[in-house]
């Protein structure tokens, strides 16, 4: 008695098993018809016949190469369940035939390939090239719809929705809502690119927060996706335009902070800034010559080794961290605003957060008469159609629009609910900390250091001569600038229209010899 294995696929795992039931079946009734012993099944669920690489069918390979002197023939339902590249499924089928003498059938279309036989061998192409025609017919009908739903409808058709949103309704009507807690994340990481942290650092944090993607370039996939701007890129199709399109669904981000991020990803990266909790100022204090500074620890004539930061150039600045650390703590200090200040700085944000909220308030009664006058169209819509008086077309057109509107409406109104209560508490919790900027300094972890410094100074903070200088202040902190010289801290030099850097000091502008300390720096700052 002649033996037999048999190979069923289906491409799609939401496909109903029937697929295979029926696949099962005809090859049953063969196998039943020409009195043939069945060896074994390999069935592949969900895969597609694009490719060769599918699990069962690469143990199929592997029993036959193993077994082919007790197998006669392999049983496909069809030749599409083979394989839709007509190419490469009639090479591998020849090959069965001549280097393991299995002849492949297709159980439902009739065919035995022979190769010795042209009439065999025809049928089996041909239905291996229609096959593969179906296959080019169906991938333009998916691109050309899927090209429709982004350019033309603004609607995201990912499998899943991107982090940040999470997917809801039906057909057409299915779309992406803001998941505000992963939005939160999102804009933590576009704001912390823009101010310069490191990715590694950022990679680093997300995670901490709950960023559930851990690819290598999870972060800058994120960084990168037009999606999160209220955008969405579309490849071209046929003579339609490719290009970045609008979509329907809420941002998380505007569209200026997106193509900012996006310019300074184009730009090559200078030097990888290795953050290090005993030397914060690292990439971010800079030297007179304009330079980030390094950081790094040397070696007394003690063996004891001392941390610096240091320009690339030499000649220029050798700065103890142990000195750096504590000029800029004092500087902290001259900076903490007293009690009249900060009262007027409460009074002002009172007074902005109430006019908000009256603002808010208007808003979100426009918002709900709007939302009201939607959902009293879309019912009155819905009745004509069930009194036959408008068309399906223009029912589904009108509904669409009318359900995208009202989805819109509803998270604009949800984000604007009541949480006065929570920004006043927050405002008065953090407002008095104000009073003690040198604390402020001192209680925060690396990366907040770094994100102070940059602040404060707008990332224009240098090291000359033994003192800090800068062209750019916040000017709510800069009132005691005068006596910060005098005690020889920070020089406030407020920018020119030319200034480019901080001029050096001395006759001519001349550079000073190296700036160097006396003091001993020891490792005070755990990492």
């Amino acid at each position: 008695m002649k033996r037999a294995i048999r190979y069923l696929r289906f491409s799609q795992i939401g496909q109903s098993n029937g697929s295979i039931e029926r696949q099962e079946l005809y090859t049953d009734q063969w196998i039943s018809h020409n009195k043939v012993e069945l060896v074994d099944t390999f069935i592949d669920r969900g895969r597609s016949a694009k490719t060769f690489d599918r699990p069962d069918f690469i143990k199929l390979q592997k029993f036959i190469a193993k077994h082919y002197k007790t197998v006669d023939f392999l049983l496909v339902d069809q030749m599409d369940r083979f394989s839709r590249d007509a190419g490469e499924a009639m090479s591998l089928v020849k090959n069965l035939q001549k280097k393991y003498s299995i002849q492949v059938v297709s159980v439902s279309e009739g065919i035995t390939f022979d190769y010795d036989t042209p009439g065999s061998f025809f049928r089996a192409g041909l239905q291996l090239l229609l096959a593969e025609e179906d296959n080019i017919n169906r991938s333009i009908k998916i691109r050309g719809g899927l090209y429709t739903a982004r350019a033309k409808e603004g609607r995201y058709v990912g499998t899943t929705a991107p982090f940040g949103y999470y997917k809801s309704g039906d057909g057409k009507d299915r779309r992406i809502y803001i998941n505000e807690k992963e939005a939160d994340l999102v804009k933590f990481i576009y704001d912390a690119y823009l101010k310069g942290m490191p990715l590694v650092e950022i990679k680093r944090i997300a995670h901490q927060r709950g960023f559930n993607k851990f690819a290598h370039t999870a972060i800058e996939r994120v960084l990168a996706s037009p999606v999160y701007a209220g955008m969405l890129e579309v490849k071209p199709f046929k003579d339609y335009p490719g290009g970045l399109f609008p979509a329907i669904h809420e941002p998380i981000i505007d569209k200026n902070t997106w193509y900012r991020v996006q310019e300074k990803m184009r730009k090559p990266i200078k030097e990888r800034v290795v953050i290090d909790a005993r030397m914060p100022l690292r990439g971010v204090l800079k030297c007179h010559c304009g330079r980030p500074l390094t950081g790094a620890p040397s070696r007394g004539k003690s063996g004891a080794y001392f941390l610096y930061y240091k320009c690339r150039d030499s000649k220029h600045n050798n700065i103890s961290v142990k000195k750096a650390h504590k000029q800029l703590a004092e500087i902290y200090g001259l900076m903490s605003l007293p009690r009249k200040v900060i009262n007027d700085v409460r009074e002002g944000c009172y007074l902005a957060l109430n006019n908000e909220i009256s603002n808010s308030k208007v808003r979100l009664k426009e918002l709900q008469k709007e939302l009201s006058d939607n959902e009293e169209s879309k019912f009155l819509l819905e009745e004509k159609w069930i009194k036959n008086q408008i068309t399906q077309d223009t029912y589904q057109r009108w509904y669409n629009n009318y359900n995208n509107t009202i989805n819109s409406l509803r998270s604009q109104i949800d984000k604007m609910g009541n949480n006065s209560l929570g920004t006043f508490a927050t405002l008065e919790k953090n407002l008095d900390m104000l009073a003690d900027m040198k604390l402020i300094y001192e209680i925060s972890d690396v990366n907040e250091k770094r994100e102070l410094v940059n602040m404060v100074f707008n990332g224009n903070l240098y090291y000359e001569n033994g003192m800090y200088r800068t062209p750019t202040m916040m000017e709510i902190f800069s009132f005691n600038h005068l006596i910060m010289k005098e005690k020889g801290l920070l020089e406030f030099k407020k920018k020119r229209d030319d200034f480019t850097i901080i001029p050096s000091s001395g006759v001519g502008e001349s550079r000073t010899p190296v700036q160097t300390s006396n003091q001993k720096a020891f490792y005070t700052f755990s990492s």
